[in-house]
């Protein structure tokens, strides 16, 4: 039950296997997929997985991405095994993760379905509807959980697919940032807190927004369903300015990037009245 994401993926490589999805794709997604199960049911060390997903990272990077100047390549690895490890760490309550790689993964084919590009379209599709039917277990209560062995191969697919559509022209690199804002924000933000607060941020913590919703009474359920508006507001707005001026498009990703701080200050001022009670 707590490696449920082995199933999604069985489902995602069954379909990119009849999609004959490129391999620069589907082998660094099996090799994360095998090692975070091993990862899940043994344990693994810290320095191993990451030095795994620096692997996966970098060879799809180079395969796939070969034009790109090695600057910019080395900023695209570190942000690859940054999604990779970001989905991991927002798989903490029961119905989020499944419900983002839902939502997530239809926007992306949804955009690559205005752009004309039909293997994008099916390959995100493919990783939406496996998200769908896990979180028909994983929707509050749970009764099956991710584990690494989804969260971080569906982190490193988000990127992946995502440079994919911005290599062929189907999106500028923004749009999918938007589309995976919520988790994204959370995520960066509370890793720049706890750099600057000088805390150990490589050690697991309670402190991610979804995290203090949950802590400050929300139920499970409850915290599930404002990701899910929230992603819904971040997808459609990115949807909608896709194909808009680039004055709009930038109206939209002010306006996404405010609604994420004000709902961070909002969380910020609750929690500290919490701890200001006890």
């Amino acid at each position: 039950p707590r490696s449920g994401g082995i199933a999604m993926m069985v489902g995602i490589f069954t379909g990119f296997g009849i999609l004959q999805t490129p391999l620069v794709i589907v082998l660094p997604a099996a090799v994360l997929t095998a090692t975070s199960y091993v990862d899940d049911v043994r344990g693994l060390p810290i320095p191993f997985r990451l030095a795994t997903h620096l692997a996966a990272a970098a060879a799809f990077a180079f395969a796939a991405l070969p034009a790109m100047t090695l600057p910019l390549l080395v900023l695209i690895v570190l942000g690859i095994l940054w999604l990779a490890n970001l989905y991991n760490f927002m798989d903490g309550s029961d119905g989020l993760a499944g419900g983002m790689a839902l939502l997530g993964f239809f926007f992306l084919s949804a955009a690559a379905w205005m752009s004309g590009d039909e293997a994008l379209l099916i390959a995100c599709a493919i990783v939406a509807a496996s998200a769908a039917a896990f979180l028909l277990f994983n929707f509050p209560p749970a009764r099956l959980f991710m584990g690494d062995a989804g969260s971080v191969p569906i982190g490193f697919l988000a990127a992946a697919l995502s440079l994919a559509g911005w290599r062929d022209g189907d999106w500028p690199l923004w749009f999918p940032v938007l589309v995976f804002g919520p988790f994204i924000a959370d995520a960066s933000l509370t890793l720049v807190k706890r750099i600057v607060a000088g805390e150990r941020f490589w050690q697991a913590h309670h402190g991610h927004y979804y995290q203090r919703l949950v802590r400050l009474g929300w139920s499970h359920r409850s915290t599930a369903l404002a990701e899910y508006a929230l992603a819904l507001a971040c997808g459609a707005a990115a949807l909608w300015s896709l194909r808009q001026p680039l004055y709009l498009q930038l109206i939209a990703i002010l306006g996404v990037v405010a609604l994420h701080a004000a709902l961070a200050l909002w969380v910020d001022s609750a929690w500290r009245r919490r701890k200001d009670r006890q």
